[in-house]
């Protein structure tokens, strides 16, 4: 057994020698010079046999020659590197505030983003194009699109879905053909909406049963304020310049602007409106006011703004002969009663009576649509803010 067995002798030097030359020798192949290997404390190689007690001296000398630069070079590279990455976060922020800037500024600059040109419809506020008309184009729809981004970042995105489809479909066909192309909102299509042209008194009951309690008083302001229609003299302060043949209103409210002057001159109809729950009264969609049609008047087919909204008709004077048409639906008006239409359908508004039978008044409330949400709502206040 012991002749079987294979010795080997490692010859070893003193520690002493091996310290003061710093140098470690190893078996070199075919009798050859081994090849020196230099660290900082000196070479690693020679002629010299070294055993396993050698390995923890050998390796603290191999790593000292791996490190790829010295430790005060590599700080500074980090230092620089920091300073690199915080520059473009500041940057980037930057960017992000100069675009809400910008956006809220060109909308100001446009004359904001307005709910249609100034006409007369038959709520008497600010009317819509015609059906066939085209929406205001890309340049509309990027504002819009620029400040709900702007929204978004200011508050969230949370509930935003329709507003966000509907402000990258754009208005009218082109956002969505409504129901059977009748639907033509001209500014802006929020989909998945319900969509009548005319809406179940139910579905405001509280603002219907309030304007409708404050008949009386809504009545009384507006023979404080009327005068005779009849076109040849100038209209009273407050009144606005006949917009279409027949057609006059005030507005207490005008693209989501309070008019002082109309408000107190009729104190019973802006009591009545500080009163109401879904009163549109914080966006450009939004409008109150008398709405006077005199006989033989007409106001062919067009369509509203939106499909947000719900246009409240307290019937104040109604003579015979006056009708309405709301997506091919007729109804007529009745005095001390609210009739809730969807303007955003393709409308028609006469007046067929006799000059004796005197003018149409109807007293016009913008509300919100029953289901555009709390957080929609918001969003298109600020989207759709009147002009500062």
């Amino acid at each position: 057994m012991k002749e079987g067995r294979r010795s080997f002798r490692v010859e070893r030097g003193p520690r002493k020698d091996r310290a003061q030359s710093g140098r470690w020798k190893g078996n070199s192949p075919a009798g050859s010079q081994g090849t020196a290997m230099e660290g900082t404390g000196g070479d690693l190689g020679g002629q010299r046999n070294w055993g396993l007690e050698d390995a923890p001296d050998l390796l603290a000398r191999a790593s000292l020659t791996m490190l790829p630069w010295p430790l005060p070079l590599a700080s500074s590279a980090l230092t620089l590197l920091l300073g690199a990455l915080t520059s473009l976060f500041l940057w980037y922020c930057y960017r992000l505030g100069s675009q809400d800037m910008q956006a809220l500024g060109a909308g100001s600059q446009a004359g904001g983003v307005r709910g249609g040109p100034v006409g007369c419809s038959e709520a008497g506020g600010p009317s819509p194009r015609g059906p066939g008309e085209p929406g205001e184009g890309p340049r509309t729809e990027g504002l819009v699109s620029r400040r709900l981004r702007a929204y978004a970042r200011r508050y969230s995105w949370a509930g935003m879905g329709r507003v966000r489809r509907a402000a990258q479909g754009g208005p009218g066909p082109g956002g969505g053909p409504g129901v059977l192309g009748i639907q033509r909102p001209g500014l802006l299509f929020l989909p998945d909406l319900p969509s009548a042209p005319f809406v179940p008194r139910d579905a405001q009951r509280h603002d219907v049963e309030l304007l409708e309690s404050s008949f009386p008083a809504i009545l009384r302001d507006f023979g404080a304020v009327s005068w005779d229609f009849s076109g040849t003299t100038p209209p009273p302060r407050g009144w606005s310049p006949p917009l279409a043949p027949g057609c006059y209103q005030l507005l207490l409210y005008q693209a989501g602007r309070c008019q002082p002057s109309n408000c107190r001159r009729c104190p019973g109809a802006y009591r009545a409106l500080r009163g109401l729950r879904s009163f549109m009264s914080a966006n450009t969609f939004g409008n109150a006011g008398f709405s006077v049609l005199l006989p033989g008047a007409r106001l062919e087919g067009r369509c509203g703004p939106t499909n947000a909204r719900v246009r409240c008709h307290l019937g104040l004077k109604i003579p015979p002969g006056c009708e309405l048409v709301v997506g091919g639906e007729p109804q007529c008006w009745a005095e001390g009663h609210c009739l809730l239409v969807d303007d955003s359908f393709l409308h028609t508004v006469a007046h067929n009576g006799s000059p004796e039978d005197g003018p149409r008044v109807v007293f016009i409330v913008d509300l919100w649509h029953p289901n555009v949400a709390g957080a929609e709502r918001q969003a298109l206040d600020f989207v759709f803010a009147p002009d500062p």
